[in-house]
């Protein structure tokens, strides 16, 4: 079995494991009562509203390849080499996303260190609008803040190496002089952070961070729209911000895909906060989150059936492909 199988089988499993439990912790009679009247309209535009959020990542991805001259790429082919990121959704940060980046070369030969450091700025600018929608929704509710503090905190330090990069080309340069691997891997490394300086400036930060902020608020507004089909009273303002936070700390907390702790933060908050019962609860959690994660795993899949249409050896011989 390829290490991406292995990979994306572990992420499966233990999402399996950890939906179990919360299924065996809330009750499954409990479930099944409580979806008898769920309006299921409510789902498809949860769907419908994530989907409108891949589409803004999309066009952060357009945006960073324009920032970095990578043209050639046409938009339909450039549609599915993203989406077919979305396979590897369940790993730790989503750093698995890096696979499109496999991708990319494989069908394209972009080199996978040119566009390997739009990761981390997709992950950079995430944070970011989280943070916004985390601040702005926990006005007049404090418990949210100290997750804002921590998202800005991991911002501001991020930035601060980028914008003081006098240790990092120290760092560089002792690598260069050293003999074996690092001295190796220095060059690569070397090209890996031109590429994330340009993708991830300050000035290039802004309009990905607009695009974050509307699009993993369109997925807070899902959770809003599936409890509203319980029957359940929760504010539009207070259904963003138990999503945000979720959010940031399944990003900030090394797991698979956030699994376990957004969903666990998710339930708690809707029954501690929002007043709603263990069985509604339960279920809207897992509603939102097979519209906004499982849903990604399914359309990342198609796309790269799609792709593999089209290159019939991708995934099959590409080193590429494999190492990321």
């Amino acid at each position: 079995m390829t290490p991406f199988l292995r990979r994306l089988l572990y992420g499966l499993l233990f999402g399996v494991l950890v939906y179990g439990a919360f299924v065996m912790y809330a009750g499954y009679g409990a479930l099944r009562e409580s979806l008898q009247d769920f309006r299921w309209l409510a789902f498809v535009a949860a769907l419908c509203l994530a989907c409108f959020n891949y589409f803004l990542r999309f066009l952060k991805w357009e945006y960073y390849l324009a920032q970095l001259r990578v043209r050639d790429v046409p938009k339909t082919e450039s549609l599915l080499v993203f989406l077919s990121g979305f396979v590897l959704t369940i790993t730790p940060g989503k750093v698995g996303e890096v696979f499109k980046s496999a991708v990319l070369f494989d069908t394209h030969k972009v080199p996978v260190l040119v566009t390997a450091p739009i990761v981390v700025a997709e992950r950079l600018t995430d944070v970011i609008g989280i943070v916004v929608l985390i601040v702005v929704g926990s006005a007049g509710f404090p418990d949210g803040l100290p997750w804002a503090f921590a998202g800005a905190s991991v911002v501001l330090m991020f930035l601060g190496v980028l914008l003081w990069q006098t240790p990092v080309l120290v760092g560089l340069r002792w690598m260069h002089g050293r003999a074996g691997w690092i001295g190796r891997i220095a060059p690569k490394l070397e090209q890996a952070w031109h590429s994330l300086r340009i993708v991830a400036r300050p000035s290039a930060l802004l309009l990905p961070a607009l695009l974050s902020t509307i699009g993993w608020g369109a997925e807070g507004v899902a959770l809003y729209l599936i409890i509203s089909g319980f029957g359940i009273a929760i504010s539009l303002p207070l259904c963003i911000f138990f999503y945000a936070t979720a959010t940031l700390a399944g990003a900030l907390i090394p797991v698979p895909g956030g699994l376990g702790v957004a969903e666990a933060l998710i339930q708690e908050q809707l029954v501690r906060v929002g007043h709603a019962p263990d069985g509604v609860a339960t279920a809207s959690m897992l509603m939102t989150r097979i519209a906004t994660l499982w849903w990604a795993v399914v359309v990342g899949f198609i796309a790269l059936s799609l792709l593999k249409r089209r290159y019939p050896s991708l995934l099959r011989e590409s080193a590429a492909v494999k190492s990321a």
